[in-house]
């Protein structure tokens, strides 16, 4: 078969899988954009040791490395782009405010505003994504060519915060009375233009990576505390 299956891409594999199976349940029925986060944030646990589980095999040829890159920005892609605009559409569909998503009836300028804008901020959103993991790739192979070493930085918010972000967004719907839909769609034009624009961002090390897991793991404690006790 074509491709590599050790265990360097596992953790890969797994984080497209759970993306794959986030984007089905959350798209199931009238939606279950609160079961998808949760896909998100596995997805996320998956990418923060993906890469050091990969280096410790140190007889990689230069074609499994390369593979491994290759496959890292299209899982991302799928996890950290298109699954949290899933979550988003999902969102409104279970928002009787905007019950008429993705109706296009003509009887309502709203019914025709709304969705077109639903979908373009979607859509821009995994653009966004798309451009961010492209462009992080060629950089990253001529930083490579020119020194060795880990990267200290990334130039442009890494598509991985999305695994903490977003589920923070659907923890506050649960902790305020607010209807979080308009919201969650603003945190996705803000953390879009933020995946290509040119901030800096320090590379996490092994206590930062490890402090990101411990604030996903309260994320999907409290997410699932509170879940229980509204049923």
């Amino acid at each position: 078969m074509l491709g590599y299956y050790n265990y360097t891409v596992i953790l890969t594999y797994l984080s497209l899988v759970s993306a794959g199976l986030g984007i089905t349940v959350t798209l199931i029925g009238e939606g279950h954009p609160f079961l998808g986060t949760f896909f998100l944030l596995f997805c996320g646990l998956c990418d923060a040791f993906d890469g050091e589980v990969a280096r410790r095999k140190k007889d990689r040829t230069e074609d499994e490395i390369k593979f491994g890159v290759q496959i890292d920005s299209l899982s991302d892609l799928v996890a950290f782009g298109v699954l949290p605009a899933i979550i988003g559409e999902a969102m409104i569909w279970q928002n009787p405010e905007f019950s008429m998503v993705p109706k296009f009836h003509t009887g309502n300028w709203l019914n025709v505003v709304v969705p077109i804008l639903a979908m373009l901020v979607m859509m821009l959103y995994v653009l966004m994504a798309m451009i961010r993991l492209a462009y992080f790739n060629v950089m990253e192979e001529k930083r490579q060519k020119e020194e060795s070493g880990k990267r200290k930085s990334y130039t442009g918010l890494p598509v991985t915060s999305a695994a903490l972000i977003f589920p923070f967004v659907m923890l506050l719907q649960f902790m305020t009375p607010l209807d979080m839909t308009v919201v969650y769609y603003g945190v996705m034009v803000l953390v879009g233009y933020l995946f290509v624009s040119k901030i800096e961002v320090k590379k996490p090390g092994v206590k930062g990576v490890m402090i990101l897991c411990v604030i996903g793991s309260l994320e999907f404690l409290i997410m699932m505390i509170l879940r229980a006790s509204t049923h």
